[in-house]
């Protein structure tokens, strides 16, 4: 086969000659290159309408792909030295649920930590595998969950033998890694499948010095989020596959739940980033790791705030840190994170990722420059200031171990009712709850509900939280199983 050409993008290629035959659309989408929506193309503007374009032969099609989609997607298995690469375009909660999917069914056990991103519980409730959780280590300081630690995958996989699969988080939002290596050449000895759920890990296929991507570990599948570090758009991601799943087999599972319209914008974008990346992401994330270094200095030297990075590893729940991630503890200056995250957006007009309990996260990525980061420094330097106040009565964790009942599915389309949370102590959770983002659940369904949960949850809705996963939209009741 020859060499593949990362300068090429053939999405974007086969776009602009599409726009360049002037093809008279009587197909859809219904807005027709936008001219039967004068307002939207004045917001989105006439040259992305006019590539807002259904799947037709010139420009191939998602669901099977055979000219421009699979040529695209031999370039990003090449670029990320996977051996296939399948284009995302309903976010990588479908290719999280993909791999899940993929490799178990009704019944399967799958290793997974429980401070998983909801669409990986959600995947559980969809195929009916039955999840063997690994409860994460926690930082006393700052209150957050760490990797999975070896030796409790290894008890765990000498507990189940029949588990399918080891699912990971790698690296988690606060950037805490895993040993991927050691995990996935056990898991293997043991025939199952490693997943690793990669959505904050773009950079690590193109960066100098950054911890080890899932494909050169070895794992199996790996769910990428292109638009978070990437700089594609937001819903675009990878599903990188390693050398043993079936690439037809995997592609099936996927279509049982992917768009069978996939846009064209998202799909461009994709390609025209893993062109950028694959010729020049060595000095994107070079500069990156520039800006995020330097503003975690800034923040260290104003007192009070802690910006964590490398000094946290111990060679197995924090493995390898991600020093990209400005993630900042709050609560020393009195303050929790959510409360930080609230006063930088209302009065200082700067948004950043996420506020929790104890923290905050400011995602650095291609886009950034010096300038926005100093006006951030500036702002906390100012926040700490106006806002110090003693930390008495401050909660100090972000995670709690949880107690499983019956299985996500199980708990799920149960018979049930609601209670309100503050009544709902002893009872099983049918549904979930969970600050969103991350949008890992404090509670999940098949989980016991306990006094701290609910402590906890009243707490988070007090300090601004945006809490979300009951179907009601108040948070005020929850829907238990009826035992």
């Amino acid at each position: 086969m020859p060499a593949l050409r990362q300068s090429k993008a053939p999405i974007y290629e086969a776009l602009l000659h599409y726009k360049s035959m002037r093809v008279v659309p009587f197909d859809v989408p219904g807005h027709k290159q936008g001219r039967g929506n004068p307002e939207l193309k004045e917001f989105l503007g006439e040259s992305c309408l006019s590539v807002d374009v259904n799947s037709m032969k010139p420009l191939d099609n998602l669901i099977h792909p055979v000219s421009v989609i699979k040529e695209a997607e031999e370039l990003a298995a090449d670029a990320f030295a996977a051996q296939h690469a399948f284009f995302m375009v309903n976010g990588t909660t479908s290719a999280v649920q993909a791999m899940i999917m993929s490799v178990c069914k009704r019944g399967d056990k799958i290793i997974i930590p429980r401070n998983v991103h909801r669409s990986a519980i959600n995947a559980l409730i969809v195929s009916g595998a039955v999840p063997v959780y690994v409860n994460p280590g926690i930082n006393k300081e700052l209150g957050i969950p760490l990797g999975m630690s070896v030796a409790e995958v290894r008890q765990a996989i000498a507990d189940h033998p029949e588990a399918k699969a080891v699912f990971l988080n790698n690296p988690t939002y606060y950037g805490i890694c895993t040993d991927l290596r050691t995990i996935t050449e056990l898991a293997h000895r043991h025939n199952m499948d490693v997943l690793v759920d990669e959505a904050h890990g773009t950079h690590f296929y193109f960066g100098e010095g950054m911890p080890v991507s899932a494909m050169a570990a070895g794992a199996d599948m790996a769910a990428v989020s292109m638009h978070k570090t990437g700089g594609s758009l937001t819903q675009s991601s990878f599903l990188l596959i390693g050398s043993r799943p079936n690439p037809g087999h995997v592609r099936q599972i996927i279509n049982l739940t992917q768009t069978t319209s996939g846009s064209y914008l998202l799909l461009s974008s994709l390609d025209i980033s893993r062109r950028n990346l694959a010729l020049d992401g060595k000095n994107i994330f070079a500069q990156v790791s520039a800006l995020a270094n330097y503003a975690r200095e800034e923040i260290n030297k104003i007192g009070g705030y802690y910006a964590f990075a490398g000094e946290m590893v111990n060679g197995d729940s924090v493995f390898a840190f991600d020093h990209t991630k400005l993630s900042v503890h709050t609560r020393n200056i009195g303050l929790a994170g959510i409360e930080v995250y609230d006063i930088l957006r209302d009065d200082y007009g700067i948004q950043i990722e996420f506020g929790d309990i104890g923290n905050i996260l400011a995602i650095i990525s291609v886009g950034d420059r010096a300038l926005a980061l100093e006006r951030l420094v500036a702002a906390l330097a100012e926040i700490k200031r106006l806002y110090l106040r003693d930390q008495a009565g401050m909660l100090d964790h972000e995670y709690i171990n949880p107690e499983i009942v019956i299985t996500p599915q199980q708990a799920f389309y149960a018979e049930q009712y609601p209670l309100k949370i503050e009544d709902s102590a002893g009872f099983i959770s049918a549904e979930f709850v969970m600050a969103y983002p991350p949008g890992i659940p404090i509670l999940a369904p098949g989980e016991r509900i306990t006094r701290e949960i609910i402590e906890y949850i009243s707490y988070a809705k007090t300090k601004g939280s945006s809490l979300t996963g009951t179907a009601d939209m108040a948070i005020e009741k929850i829907r238990v199983v009826e035992e």
